[in-house]
């Protein structure tokens, strides 16, 4: 495994784990942790998931990012853009596939995954993400702050509410970011938090509606089962994702 920084701050850097030099090139994950966009929880969430990658054959980028409690709103949202820009420097010297790139979110992860995909697709220079994958995100964010998830999370992190800060809603909603025009898969766990689900319920719909490609998956499970590769639901996950690269 490799812990390359792409910026200066020691919270810029992400863990790349990638088959032995001379493989040819693989599919690469990149997985953004959630936490409510809190310091609290780090990329350390996610690493179970990039060693079951890394034993299904698929490179994987598990990306920190300075969050918004401690450094603001636009940190994290500079953070999560330029470490999936990164790759193709890293493409350079390890054998991944830029064609064949999924991101992967969780809670608020999976917010910050389908926001970053909807900015890089107007470059034409930057990586574009072939599936976009939602666990349990935390994807429409005027409904999640008007029902107060995570006790005012998403006001604390993006610095106030939709009527005092409009524009910054529209920029980070996935839900106002529609159509995304990349193939997504949209997942929850029936023990989860209610008002998560309904989130990614009505997102899913509403993409759906838009014309994107929507793959909806529900099992068992709660909030963290979703990230525990011993699940059948993140197997079920995997496997249609991974599918969604070969085809890609």
């Amino acid at each position: 495994m490799h812990a390359p920084g792409y910026g200066s701050h020691r919270e810029q850097f992400g863990q790349l784990r990638v088959p032995a030099a001379g493989s040819p090139p693989v599919p690469v994950v990149i997985l953004l942790h959630g936490g409510f966009w809190r310091s609290r929880w780090t990329l350390d969430l996610m690493e179970p998931l990039a060693a079951d990658l890394e034993r299904r054959g698929t490179a994987s980028w598990n990306v920190e990012y300075r969050r918004a409690d401690r450094h603001g709103w636009d940190a994290t949202t500079a953070d999560v853009d330029t470490a999936v820009r990164y790759l193709a420097r890293l493409a350079r010297q390890f054998p991944i596939d830029l064609a064949r790139v999924a991101l992967v979110g969780h809670s608020a992860g999976g917010q910050l995954a389908a926001r970053v995909a909807a900015d890089l697709l107007t470059d034409a220079a930057a990586v574009h993400p072939a599936a976009v994958v939602s666990l349990a995100g935390i994807l429409d964010l005027i409904e999640a702050q008007r029902r107060d998830l995570g006790d005012g999370a998403v006001a604390a992190a993006l610095g106030g509410d939709p009527a005092t800060l409009p524009q910054v809603y529209a920029a980070a909603s996935p839900l106002l970011r529609l159509p995304l025009a990349i193939p997504q898969i949209i997942v929850t766990a029936r023990d989860d938090n209610p008002g998560i689900n309904d989130l990614s319920s009505r997102y899913a719909a509403a993409a759906q509606a838009a014309g994107d490609n929507v793959t909806v998956i529900e099992g068992d499970g709660d909030h963290f089962t979703l990230i525990d590769p011993g699940s059948r639901i993140w197997a079920d996950t995997c496997a249609q994702m991974l599918d969604s690269l070969r085809t890609s």
